[in-house]
């Protein structure tokens, strides 16, 4: 039979352990504190100290800007430019970082103070530099997208410091693609390179360049798409005519697409451009002709397409001369030969042109005369064919007063000899022939060779040029990206 009571053994071990306890009680009493490691669980809230915003005050010619969730530099640049004397966003981004020790990435802290500097008080208005029309201009073609760009300004600032004095610019390329503010009931919104023309041009003063607007006038892709009512029209189907599939010339009679053309011109005048030059100032020269419909057809039977040119020139001159601005016009090499197909086919008169306008460019790159003076390689015979052209030229324009200002090639298709010796060839034959200055020409602004021509030439002073600069510079210097 089993005892409900513990025996005398178990007590004993019992009070053993009572008086253990009491002891480590007494003793934890004593001890020192110590921290025990603990694992810390999702309701657990750790505070994490912020970074303090720093308070900016903003110096004069700036403006502070609070940061929002999520910006970058290069768009709080962007949003600043148009107010700025910088003519890129990246060059506004690389002010900011410089103006803001706490702006090191690419991204900013919502709240955090921005310094803008470079603010202007008034937006530029810069007015033409006026020359006369035989000022000898040493200049390169740039694309709009190329001209607005950090790479286009390093190119003008290299073209001015190998001996440069002018850059040709788009403002209306011939896809139709205008690169300026510009409002007009044809146009409706356009993307915009140029987003402000005057302060542009006042970079190219203070590099000491005469600035060059060109536009390409009747061959208007944009334009006779999205109104095909201006653009030539086919006899056979009353729609829009095509060249050889494409559609893209504007009906060089239409009193719309004539004006559109001359308002464009004026307001790049207005922005202190100091020439306006009119490329493509002719009707469409390939495709079925016999099927190409034109408003003067019926408004002026008479009229021969040299008479259409001719008079929206004269116009268009007229329309400049209150500005003081330079009238140049782009026409084709072979145009000195004056033969009667390409004179029934482009409309381009030189005899008649050249009463209208300051300044008459003939494209005569030597590699495209081919078929002409059984010469196989036309290309690599520069001395040849831009003697014989300017030769041409001069006779044809004797007595109208126009300068010959030649438009060279600066580019190597067809071609084994393009070089800086090309270059300079070019340049020697042209002036020797009464040419007074010259235009380069690379669709691509690539001027590697004449890079290397012209300190040599500039060395040789009057046999290549005589070094004409611009009798004045802008007047008030821009701090920031246009120094």
């Amino acid at each position: 039979m089993r005892h409900s009571r513990p025996t005398h053994a178990v007590l004993v071990v019992f009070l053993f352990r009572i008086t253990a306890i009491a002891a480590g009680f007494a003793a934890d009493q004593t001890a020192p504190a110590h921290l025990v490691k603990v694992t810390k669980t999702t309701s657990d809230k750790v505070a994490v100290p912020s970074t303090p915003i720093i308070q900016k005050t903003a110096p004069a010619g700036s403006e502070l800007y609070i940061a929002k969730r999520g910006e970058s530099v290069i768009s709080v640049a962007r949003q600043f430019l148009h107010k700025s004397s910088y003519l890129t966003s990246s060059e506004v981004a690389e002010a900011i970082r410089a103006a803001n020790d706490d702006v090191k990435g690419t991204f900013l802290k919502q709240g955090q103070n921005v310094i803008v500097p470079g603010i202007l008080p008034a937006p530029i208005v810069e007015k033409s530099i006026p020359v006369a029309k035989d000022f000898e201009v040493r200049a390169i073609y740039l694309t709009g997208l190329m001209a607005a760009s950090d790479h286009g300004i390093q190119i003008v600032k290299h073209w001015r410091e190998a001996g440069g004095n002018a850059v040709v610019f788009d403002i209306k390329d011939s896809d139709g693609t205008v690169n300026i503010p510009f409002e007009h009931a044809l146009l409706g919104k356009h993307h915009i390179t140029f987003q402000d023309l005057p302060k542009y041009v006042h970079f190219l003063h203070q590099q000491n360049m005469h600035a060059i607007a060109r536009i390409a006038i009747f061959r208007d892709e944009r334009l006779v798409k999205e109104h095909p009512e201006v653009a030539v029209q086919s006899r056979k189907n009353n729609t829009a005519w095509r060249e050889n599939g494409k559609l893209v010339w504007t009906d060089s009679s239409n009193p719309k697409v004539q004006e559109y053309n001359i308002a464009l011109a004026k307001a790049a005048a207005a922005s202190g451009a100091d020439e306006v030059q009119f490329d493509y100032v002719r009707f469409p020269a390939e495709g079925d002709q016999k099927d190409a419909k034109f408003v003067f057809q019926t408004e002026h039977p008479t009229w021969t397409r040299a008479n259409v040119i001719a008079d929206f020139v004269k116009r268009s001159h007229e329309a400049l001369q209150p500005s003081g601005v330079l009238l140049s016009l782009d026409v084709f090499g072979v145009m000195a030969w004056q033969r009667s197909v390409d004179l029934n086919h482009t409309g381009q008169d030189i005899v008649q042109m050249a009463k209208y306008c300051d300044v008459l460019s003939p494209m005569i790159y030597p590699s495209h005369f081919f078929g002409m003076d059984n010469i196989a390689h036309p290309g690599d015979e520069p001395e040849h064919f831009i003697g014989i052209s300017m030769d041409r030229f001069e006779k044809i324009t004797q007595g109208s007063g126009v300068v010959i200002r030649q438009w060279l090639q600066a580019f190597h298709w067809r071609t084994k000899t393009y070089s800086p010796e090309y270059i300079k060839i070019q340049v020697l034959t042209a002036k020797s022939k009464g040419g007074v200055g010259f235009l380069f020409w690379n669709a691509a602004n690539d001027y590697s060779k004449p890079y290397v021509a012209m300190p040599a030439m500039r060395t040789d002073k009057g046999k290549y040029f005589r070094g004409d600069e611009l009798p004045a510079v802008a007047q008030a210097s821009l701090s920031g990206g246009t120094k």
